[in-house]
């Protein structure tokens, strides 16, 4: 498998799931879980840009908190991913312009075509689309809706490990702890397939809770939700609380949760503001082009820690991607108090796109 046959706008993942189960092998598992890395970094950007759009995080403390938590979930989750694939002998793909997410548009690989994803502050309708993203096959509130869950392609994932435990050799694995945001979210070995099998069912429930419960099994503090149900009550405004016991039922009619003040960022155009229809003004260029710098260098040092032959050498790459992601709330934050010069009262924000190193 090469990046010249990955492409993000393609429908690779729907095309894998099509595909009859008996014929989930070895290059059915590797090319899954790469569609599953750009799928896990892809929600990243959108829910970045909610975060830093918050004003004041110690006036909207319970929203800004539940989105902060779900950023480091779905961070751990692309490490985990990125684990299942190495310990097949496959080798994560992230820095590269066809694989890294474009807004606005689909999620990669076909998955939920109809929704479309874009990178805008937090308002009713982001919240609205962070939860569709998490949305599961059968949520215990509101309707359910027909279409291939993000759960789904992780359970054909899971089963196509328990059919091949055969290629779990542990090779490559980078760990972090990350206990400090929920008693799921170390990034940790995958040596076997109860580690595989702990690990995806970490990613699944966190996102989308149970058939039987709205909790996040593995939470980050007491009462934490699973992603779907947190962006749904910020949404609805209010907590969600059990109402009846025979049946269960749950509604949104708990305690009051604020709408947070945001900085009014704009939805990103296709290809970035540059190619908008407005003339993009040279300090704006100058912090999209900060931005974008350290996004890249992100994406690569996270790239080249999967490739890194000793644990040593993965841990410094890590940290260095680190590094450059706590490079990137500064200059999206300037950008998001920059107004847009279309006198519509909304401001410029990231675009999250990958650019090339400087030779």
């Amino acid at each position: 498998m090469t990046t010249t046959a990955l492409n993000y706008e393609s429908n690779r993942i729907a095309e894998l799931m099509e595909v009859p189960t008996e014929a989930h092998d070895e290059q059915w598992l590797k090319e899954s879980l790469q569609q599953a890395i750009m799928l896990e970094l892809a929600t990243l950007p959108p829910y970045l840009c909610g975060l830093w759009s918050i004003k004041d995080p110690g006036e909207s403390a319970d929203a800004f908190a539940t989105i902060q938590e779900i950023v480091f979930d779905e961070m751990s989750h692309m490490g985990l991913v990125c684990n299942m694939l190495t310990t097949i002998g496959g080798t994560p793909r992230l820095a590269d312009e066809k694989l890294v997410p474009k807004y606005p548009g689909s999620l990669p690989g076909g998955v939920r075509p109809e929704l479309s994803v874009s990178l805008s502050g937090l308002t009713k309708q982001s919240l609205d689309m962070y939860s569709q993203i998490e949305r599961p096959d059968e949520p215990i509130v509101e309707a359910r809706e027909s279409h291939t869950s993000i759960g789904a392609f992780y359970t054909a994932i899971l089963e196509a490990f328990r059919n091949h435990q055969d290629l779990i050799t542990g090779t490559r694995q980078v760990t972090r702890n990350m206990s400090a945001h929920g008693k799921g979210n170390d990034v940790v070995a995958l040596t076997s397939f109860d580690d595989v099998e702990k690990a995806v069912t970490t990613i699944k429930e966190q996102g989308e809770g149970t058939a039987a419960s709205p909790d996040n099994p593995f939470p980050g503090g007491p009462g934490e939700l699973a992603h779907f149900y947190s962006f749904r009550e910020i949404f609805h405004g209010r907590h969600l609380i059990q109402v009846s016991e025979n049946p269960k039922k749950y509604e949104f009619q708990g305690a009051v949760i604020p709408m947070p003040q945001a900085f009014p960022m704009g939805t990103v155009p296709k290809g970035g503001w540059a190619l908008g229809p407005l003339a993009v003004p040279d300090e704006v260029r100058r912090l999209l082009d900060t931005f974008n710098h350290h996004y890249s260098s992100m994406l690569r040092f996270i790239e080249q820690a999967w490739q890194a032959e000793t644990p040593a050498a993965a841990a410094q790459l890590l940290n260095k991607a680190v590094g450059q992601m706590f490079q990137l709330q500064a200059p999206a934050q300037e950008l998001m108090r920059i107004p847009l010069p279309d006198n519509s009262g909304s401001t410029y924000g990231p675009e999250f796109r990958y650019v090339e190193a400087e030779a």
